[in-house]
């Protein structure tokens, strides 16, 4: 009697499910990028009209910023469910519930409809996306990584971070869109228009992500009955030290991605006039870059491990700081260009791309959803929501881009430091089931340096 060959699952592909975290990703920064963009152009103007125009852009400004706070708390929480309960749960959840909050904004009365309760409702829906957001990246990684084969982690786990750049170009290009309405016709409804539209993305992430199965890393340990009781207690007791390093490792990549992706815009139209609408196409351009120099720097990763590209990433942004704002400073479109090519597209690229999976590899199975979003979203309330305002603060004491090359050159050699004590562990198996005692399965970090 002939055997028959089992039928392989597609559902298993690490190709099918790193798509699905990227596609979730994107939507997530996509909703993320649009209420930050809403903020300079509008929101000042129909949830603030009441203050005066400087004070109702910085209290646009601070509604963007509550995410930050949020994001740490979403981590916590979600992480903690994600280790008990698995990863494709969250996962559904948090990009259901960054699609509620960012279709409502689209909805949302005005100041001279509703008064107060306008801003409150946006600030709500704010915190609604901060909190899924912070959910979404330790999962959607996880999710990548623990089905991925040993040999290709880094390069599997750097599909959900070409999220953020297919998500910038997909936000800029769509206000880039609406902005060339009537003015009128803007504020009244275009501007509600790119968050209508996430539903139909959230929509098609969902399916996606409904046909991909459980990581196969969180099946093993919960058929040994191996889950944390309390994740984050923990990470506090026994894995605060690679907490630490990850939250030190963000630096590099984020101080210099919210310069140049965010900042930069107004500095270059304060210092250069440089026109507004160059400058975002010049970002898409850079995004595009990124998106390809992303795996690219995984896949390096990979053959060589995630020390040698993390710290090469983070010697080339410190490298790369002073020439960065001498080519912006030429006032020069092409240079201009150029500069925010490199340093999103070389810097920002080869520091985040690999971040995902150095993460997942610093924590065992059992914390690792708490352990890879608290570290990173922690990390990044420090080292991504203050850069603008600090940013600018250091132009207007200075009176020149030399203090914001120095601050990208503190946090690139920050981020040095902590990756030096982490032990390397490309080739490490992170998916075998747990045997050893919990003080043995503390991180991988290197005891001679600690």
């Amino acid at each position: 009697m002939a055997s028959i060959a089992p039928v392989k699952d597609d559902r298993l592909s690490p190709r099918r499910t790193a798509f699905a975290s990227m596609i979730g990703t994107m939507v997530e920064w996509y909703d993320y990028f649009i209420f930050g963009t809403a903020s300079a152009l509008v929101f000042s103007r129909i949830f603030f009209s009441s203050l005066d125009p400087t004070t109702g852009v910085l209290a646009s400004f601070a509604t963007f910023g509550v995410a930050f706070v949020a994001r740490p708390v979403g981590a916590i929480v979600f992480g903690h469910f994600g280790d008990r309960l698995g990863r494709k749960k969250m996962l559904v959840l948090s990009l259901l519930m960054m699609g509620v909050g960012t279709v409502v904004v689209g909805l949302l009365p005005t100041y001279d409809q509703v008064g107060l309760l306008a801003p409150t409702l946006l600030v709500l829906c704010r915190l609604l996306q901060g909190l899924a957001v912070g959910g979404e990246w330790g999962g959607a990684v996880l999710m990548a990584v623990e089905h991925a084969p040993k040999n290709k982690r880094a390069f599997y786990g750097s599909w959900p971070q070409m999220g953020n750049p297919i998500a910038m170009i997909l936000a800029t290009l769509t206000f880039l869109a609406v902005v060339q309405l009537p003015e009128d016709d803007f504020l009244a409804w275009g501007w509600r228009i790119p968050f209508l539209a996430s539903s139909i993305m959230v929509v098609i992430g969902l399916y996606i992500r409904l046909k991909v199965l459980e990581s196969p890393a969180f099946v093993r340990m919960k058929e040994q009955g191996e889950q944390s009781r309390v994740p984050i207690v923990e990470i506090l007791r026994y894995h605060w030290k690679p907490a630490l390093i990850g939250m030190a490792t963000t630096a590099a990549p984020n101080i210099p991605y919210y310069i140049g992706a965010v900042f930069i815009i107004s500095y270059a139209a304060q210092r250069t006039g440089m026109d507004t609408n160059l400058m975002l196409i010049g970002l898409c351009i850079a995004s595009f870059v990124e998106v390809f120099t992303i795996p690219a720097s995984a896949i390096l990763a990979d053959r060589i491990g995630r020390k040698k590209v993390l710290m090469g990433g983070a010697f080339f942004v410190a490298a790369f700081a002073f020439p960065f704002f001498w080519l912006v400073d030429s006032g020069n479109p092409v240079l201009i260009v150029l500069a925010l090519c490199l340093i999103l597209g070389v810097g920002h690229a080869t520091t985040y791309s690999t971040q995902a999976t150095f993460f997942s590899e610093l924590f065992p199975t059992k914390v690792r959803y708490t352990g890879t979003s608290v570290a990173y979203h922690l990390g990044g309330m420090i080292t991504s929501g203050p850069v603008p305002l600090v940013a600018t603060a250091l132009v207007v004491w200075a009176g020149s881009s030399v203090p914001l090359s120095i601050y990208m050159i503190v946090g690139a050699f920050i981020s040095i430091g902590a990756i030096r004590l982490a032990r390397e562990s490309y080739q490490d198996e992170i998916n075998a089931a747990p045997k050893a005692s919990l003080k043995d399965r503390t991180p991988s970090v290197s005891s001679r340096h600690i």
